[in-house]
């Protein structure tokens, strides 16, 4: 019941998105599974087990969001909240390059105890950016935080500023292999409900959390289509979303068998930074002169790390004052 051929079903099914469509049900989909691509981000770091599950799920998030980008542009998923970890980036580079990094409190962190994800963001907000290169093409979505996981968070920005029935299931791992060091996996679906009469994509208002006893609940009948799609996509278990051995095609095969599956051409993923000397130079030329004095080592030299993939980029003294001059030159031509 569907057009995954024998030849179509892949092994390898790490580091790649896979788009799809369940005509039938008016859905499309991705699946994203990462591999050494996110174990790359998260060794750069070596962030402690729960902020590394954080950001493998941002990461994951990120990338099921990000891949509907077509040919150029980015996508920024951002977090501020009040919880341990205060700050989430995860930057996506259309096609194909991710990265991301994290801001915590160690010590707020070590009194967590294996608290959720929830209670590690707190409250506070989560923006999406899409960057098509333009500023007129530039969009910001905001949702906010309440101390809900990542995918909570995603539900309710796709049901208050898409208006798109959604479902985001996320999971990420350690594996361990004997004999080998420890690596990480993340994986994650998205499935949306297209239909082309726009009535259908009704579903019931999100219930206010202040309103009185006896208030009117909304009862809109959701679309049925919608409602198996949803209940299978609930039946994803964590392990399927990460399994090496078990291709994106199979996991389709299993959740949608009674229906006809269409799936498009996979597009890989890697960890790969925007960062280089020349990019750093511009930013501190940015900078004030004041600024840059204050940055200066003993030395007369400025050193810097990017907070994306830890690479330090070095300028010394006689680098500074190049950089010093070409941005008083700027200066007065402005």
């Amino acid at each position: 019941m569907n057009d995954i051929s024998p030849s179509a079903l892949r092994e390898d099914g790490d580091d790649r998105i896979l788009p799809f469509q369940i005509e039938e049900l008016d859905v499309r989909g991705r699946v994203v599974r990462l591999g050494p691509a996110i174990d790359r981000v998260l060794e750069r770091h070596a962030y402690p087990p729960p902020v590394s599950k954080l950001v493998g799920e941002a990461v994951a998030l990120t990338v099921l969001l990000g891949s509907s980008l077509k040919l150029e542009g980015r996508f920024q998923l951002q977090t501020r909240s009040d919880g341990p970890v205060g700050m989430l980036v995860v930057d996506f580079e259309a096609p194909d390059k991710v990265r991301a990094c994290a801001r915590f409190d160690a010590d707020r962190l070590a009194a967590t105890n294996g608290a959720s994800a929830g209670a590690l963001l707190g409250h506070g907000h989560m923006a999406l950016t899409i960057d098509t290169g333009s500023e007129a093409s530039r969009y910001q979505g905001v949702v906010a935080l309440e101390g809900g996981s990542l995918e909570d968070a995603a539900h309710t920005y796709f049901a208050q500023s898409e208006q798109i029935p959604t479902k985001v299931r996320l999971a990420v791992a350690e594996s361990f292999e004997t004999g080998a060091r420890h690596s990480w996996r993340a994986g994650g679906l998205l499935v949306q409900f297209l239909p082309e009469a726009p009535e259908r994509m009704r579903t019931p208002d999100l219930a206010p959390g202040d309103a009185p006893e006896g208030a009117a609940v909304d009862e809109t009948p959701v679309d049925d289509a919608w409602v198996e799609a949803e209940t299978l996509v609930a039946t994803v278990e964590d392990h399927e979303l990460i399994d090496p051995t078990l291709a994106p095609e199979r996991l389709l095969i299993r959740l949608f068998n009674e229906r006809e599956i269409r799936v498009f051409d996979s597009r890989a993923v890697r960890e790969a930074c925007r960062c280089s000397h020349e990019r750093v130079r511009g930013m501190l030329k940015s900078f004030s002169p004041e600024e840059r004095r204050d940055m200066l080592t003993d030395a007369g030299a400025i050193e810097v790390t990017c907070d994306f993939c830890s690479t330090r980029y070095g300028f010394d003294a006689a680098e500074v004052a190049s950089i010093d001059r070409e941005a008083a030159d700027e200066a007065a031509a402005d």
